[in-house]
Formats: C-alpha cells, sequence, structure tokens
C-alpha cells in the first residue's frame, strides 16, 4: 500500500536537527541520535499509510504520534502528511506553540 507524501515544515526540520544534535552532544555519540530518527522515520511511515493512526488533539486537523518522550505534531492534508513540529513532551507544554 502507498502511503501519503510526508511534507516537513521548517519549523519541523529544525526541531528533529535540534533533538538529534541534543544527543549527540549529550551521549558524546552518533548511535542514539541515528536510533531517534530512525524511530522518527518509521513512526511517519506507518502514517503515511495509517493517516488517522495518530492520537487526535483538541487543535483542527492537527493529529500526534507518540515516539519515546518525543510528540510528532502533524496535519492531514489532500497532498500528503505535513509535519508541523516535533515536540519533546518533557518540556513545558506552555511554550508550545502551534
Amino acid at each position: 500500500m502507498a502511503g501519503k507524501q510526508i511534507i516537513w515544515s521548517k519549523r519541523a526540520i529544525y526541531d528533529k536537527f535540534d533533538i538529534l544534535d541534543y544527543w549527540i552532544y549529550r551521549t558524546k555519540s552518533k548511535s542514539y541520535s541515528t536510533k531517534l530518527n530512525q524511530l522518527f522515520n518509521n513512526a511517519l511511515l506507518q502514517v503515511s499509510s495509517y493517516p488517522y493512526s495518530g492520537k487526535q488533539t483538541e487543535l483542527d486537523n492537527i493529529r500526534i504520534k507518540i515516539v519515546r518522550s518525543y510528540l510528532i505534531f502533524y496535519k492531514v492534508n489532500p497532498e500528503g502528511i505535513y509535519v508541523v513540529t516535533i515536540w519533546d513532551s518533557r518540556r513545558d507544554d506552555e511554550k508550545l506553540r502551534l
């Protein structure tokens, strides 16, 4: 089954690389970042095939896919899956802007 195209927002790209860079710095290795990146990609591969598998939020047309301690916020559009941001759920959600 061919899935929908994944479209990354500039913010989501920045957030993803910021998270991966943090773990490279924290662990002094690329191993965990590589694994986490693969988990993000696998989650989005599932979402591309099953767009409504993520949890519906209170916000219109925004869903969440959980990957470990991270929340991938995305929208389902006719063009594909639009990744809005990746958020560390351990952070203060008052700072989250969608």
